[in-house]
């Protein structure tokens, strides 16, 4: 908790706006996505406003992208402290992801506002799955992060391709269109991205949308579960000869 603490504190000091950031993000996102997707493209959001059905895939979204980018770089931003201090090297990209969680809960509130404004209310008992989705988002994040920790860690080149690489993956996760809207050839492979499952999970148990098929949940959570672990594995051993390099 003391490095996820720290690491909130680094992000906002000697900002003008600091935490509010954590809102405005994802928020312009959503106007930006509403102006061009909703208004411009008509893209359908399965009869809930888009504002609304767009910021709602945002937040686990953006939990997830910054929780990736942030635990890549967390091994090599605290190189100094690695080279004199022993400690788990496991620490750093967990405590990155959890200080996202933060950035998270301040942007729920401005969920809640659009849902009382655009008169959405949540949807009934399924709500209670909300956490189960959001452990999903947890596990992606954690599994990616601990990979790019690793690699980045030997392979400087990784802090250059996880921006662009973040940005093809947002697209290819169903944040600004439905997932149902994608041809019926691509509905088999396309949960095995883990975010699909848990951006439209999301939605569903918050805002009553179609429900993710099982065959989209099974995938999606198995990816999860196999790159956490994997990524566990190779950062373990990655840990080992970090201090030498990094």
């Amino acid at each position: 908790m003391e490095f996820a603490a720290k690491d909130v504190k680094l992000r906002y000091k000697q900002t003008v706006l600091g935490a509010l950031w954590a809102i405005l993000q994802p928020f312009m996102m959503m106007v930006v996505f509403t102006l061009i997707f909703s208004r411009i493209a008509g893209l359908p959001s399965q009869g809930i406003p888009y504002p609304v059905f767009n910021y709602a895939a945002l937040l686990p979204w953006t939990l997830c992208a910054q929780g990736v980018t942030r635990s890549s770089e967390s091994l090599v931003s605290n190189m100094t402290l690695l080279t004199k201090v022993y400690f788990p090297r496991l620490v750093l990209p967990t405590a990155a992801i959890a200080g996202c969680l933060i950035d998270f809960l301040l942007a729920s509130i401005v969920l809640a506002g659009l849902m009382i404004y655009y008169g959405v209310p949540p949807n009934g008992a399924n709500v209670i799955f909300l956490p189960a989705f959001l452990a999903l988002v947890m596990i992606t994040t954690l599994g990616v992060g601990l990979w790019l920790a690793a690699l980045n860690a030997l392979y400087r080149d990784v802090r250059y391709v996880v921006p662009f690489a973040t940005q093809l993956w947002l697209f290819a996760t169903p944040v600004v269109y439905a997932a149902s809207s994608l041809p019926e050839a691509w509905q088999m492979i396309y949960p095995l991205n883990p975010m699909v499952g848990a951006v439209e999970g999301f939605r569903w148990s918050l805002l009553g949308t179609p429900a993710p098929s099982l065959w989209t949940m099974l995938a999606s959570s198995g990816v999860a579960i196999l790159l956490c672990f994997s990524g566990l594995m190779y950062f373990r051993v990655t840990e080992q000869k970090v201090a030498d390099v990094i």
